[in-house]
C-alpha cells in the first residue's frame, strides 16, 4: 500500500516539473491559440496576450490553465461556438468571449463545457453569445465572478446567461448575469450551490430550475427580470437572504413554487414585485424571517397546497397580504408581524389578543373576478372588509394567524 501511495506521488510530481508554460501573442513565437492547444499536455498553462484572436472554434481536450492577461478577446464572429472544453480538470480566467453563432439546435454558446470534472471558469467577460456558459453532465465545476451580458429581445432569439443541464455538485458564485432568456438555468442539477449572483433584465426568469434537488440558493439578487424566480418540480432547496426586487407584469412574480416539496425559504426579501410568492401544489416547505415589502400580493397561496409554515415574517406595505383561490386552508400562519393588524395587546407581551385573518375579502372577490379590482380603495369594499374580519363568512376560518406579533421583527 505504501509503495502505491509513493509511487503516485512521483508521477504528480514530474508531471507538475515537466509541465510547461506556452505564451501566445504576436509578441511570442506562437501567435495562434490554436496552435498552443494543438501542442499542450495535461499539465500546461497557456498564458495568452491582450488582443484579439478570431480562430473559430478552440476546443480545449487536455487538462490546463488558459489564462489570459489583460482581458484578450476570443470572438466567435456570429458563426461558432467560441470555448468547448472537453477534458476534466480545466481552468479557463480572465478572458473576453463574445459574439458566439446562433442555432436553436445545437445550443453554440461562449463556453461549453461537455461531460467533464473540475472545471473552473473565473473572472471571464462574456458579451453577446446566444448562451454564456453551458454544462452538460458536469461534476465538481465551480462558475465564479464572470460577467455575462447579452442583448436578447425575445425569448426564441437568446439562450439562457449560466445554463446547467444533468450535472452535480456545482458551484455558481458571485456572476453578474444580464439581457438573456434566463439568467440562470437549471434541470436535473444535484447538490449543488448558487452563491452571491446577480441577475437582472433578463427576459424571462433571474433563476429558473426544474428537476433539481438538494441544492442552495443562498445570498442572490434577482431584480427587474421578466417573470421573476421559477422553481418547479423540486424538493429539499433551501433558499436562504435572497433579493426579490422589482418583477412587474401581469403573470410576474418575485418567487413562483410549482410541485415543491420539503424546503426552506429563509431570510429572504420580497420588495416591489406584482406578487411576492406564488404557490401551487406547494407541501411541506417553512417559509420563516422573510420580509414581504411594497408588493401587490405578498403571497399567493392556492388551494393545491397544504402543510406549509408560514412562521415569523414581515408583511409591510403590500396591497394584499394573502390571497388563495379555494375554501379549503391547511396551512399554518404563526407569529407574523401583519401592518394591517388593527389588535390590542393588554398584557403586554408583544402579542396581539385578538387573532388575525390575514385574508380579506375584498381579495378573495379579486382572485375570482380580476376585473373588480377596478373598485379598490372603494368605500364600499372598505366597508365589506371591516365586515368581513368582525363576522368572517365568506373567508375560510382557519385561515388565521393566531399569535399576530404587535412589533415588526428586526431580520
Amino acid at each position: 500500500m505504501m509503495s502505491r501511495i509513493l509511487i503516485a506521488i512521483f508521477l504528480l510530481s514530474t508531471a507538475s516539473f515537466f509541465a510547461e508554460k506556452i505564451h501566445v501573442g504576436k509578441h511570442h513565437k506562437i501567435k495562434c491559440i490554436k496552435t498552443a492547444l494543438t501542442h499542450c499536455k495535461n499539465g500546461d498553462s497557456i498564458i495568452v496576450e491582450a488582443g484579439i484572436y478570431q480562430e473559430g472554434n478552440l476546443v480545449i481536450d487536455h487538462s490546463i490553465s488558459l489564462i489570459g492577461e489583460n482581458l484578450p478577446v476570443l470572438d466567435g464572429q456570429k458563426k461558432f461556438e467560441v470555448l468547448s472544453i472537453k477534458a476534466c480538470n480545466v481552468l479557463v480566467k480572465g478572458f473576453k468571449i463574445q459574439h458566439s453563432g446562433f442555432a436553436t439546435l445545437n445550443d453554440p454558446c461562449g463556453i461549453k463545457v461537455y461531460d467533464s470534472q473540475h472545471v473552473t471558469i473565473i473572472q471571464n467577460v462574456l458579451d453577446d453569445n446566444f448562451f454564456g456558459i453551458y454544462l452538460q453532465y458536469c461534476k465538481k465545476c465551480l462558475i465564479k465572478d464572470n460577467r455575462i451580458v447579452a442583448y436578447g429581445e425575445a425569448e426564441q432569439q437568446i439562450g439562457n446567461g449560466i445554463h446547467c443541464w444533468k450535472s452535480d455538485s456545482l458551484v455558481i458564485e458571485g456572476n453578474e448575469v444580464s439581457g438573456h432568456r434566463d439568467g440562470i438555468y437549471f434541470e436535473f442539477v444535484t447538490n449543488s450551490v448558487i452563491w452571491r449572483n446577480r441577475s437582472a433584465k433578463n427576459i424571462r426568469y433571474g433563476l429558473h430550475f426544474m428537476f433539481s434537488n438538494n441544492d442552495a440558493y443562498i445570498s442572490n439578487v434577482f431584480k427587474n427580470n421578466g417573470a421573476g424566480v421559477a422553481v418547479m418540480f423540486t424538493q429539499k432547496v433551501k433558499m436562504f437572504n435572497n433579493r426579490f426586487e422589482e418583477n412587474w407584469g401581469d403573470a410576474a412574480y418575485g418567487l413562483m413554487l410549482k410541485e415543491i416539496s420539503d424546503s426552506y425559504i429563509v431570510g429572504n426579501t420580497f420588495k416591489r414585485n406584482t406578487t411576492g410568492i406564488y404557490m401551487e401544489g406547494t407541501n411541506r416547505i417553512k417559509l420563516e424571517k422573510n420580509t414581504f415589502e411594497l408588493n401587490g400580493w405578498a403571497m399567493k397561496i392556492q388551494a393545491s397546497c397544504m402543510d406549509n409554515e408560514i412562521t415569523a415574517n414581515n408583511f409591510l406595505s403590500n396591497t394584499f397580504d394573502v390571497s388563495t383561490n379555494g375554501s379549503l386552508v391547511l396551512n399554518s400562519f404563526n407569529a407574523n408581524y401583519w401592518d394591517k393588524y388593527e389588535g390590542y395587546d393588554l398584557n403586554k407581551d408583544a402579542i396581539g389578543d385578538v387573532p388575525y385573518h390575514p385574508l380579506s375579502l375584498f381579495s378573495v372577490i379579486v382572485e375570482k373576478n380580476p376585473p373588480a379590482m377596478l373598485l379598490f380603495r372603494s368605500f364600499m369594499v372598505s366597508l365589506l372588509d371591516k365586515s368581513e374580519k368582525i363576522i368572517p363568512s365568506l373567508t375560510p376560518d382557519n385561515f388565521i394567524d393566531h399569535l399576530p406579533l404587535m412589533k415588526a421583527l428586526n431580520l
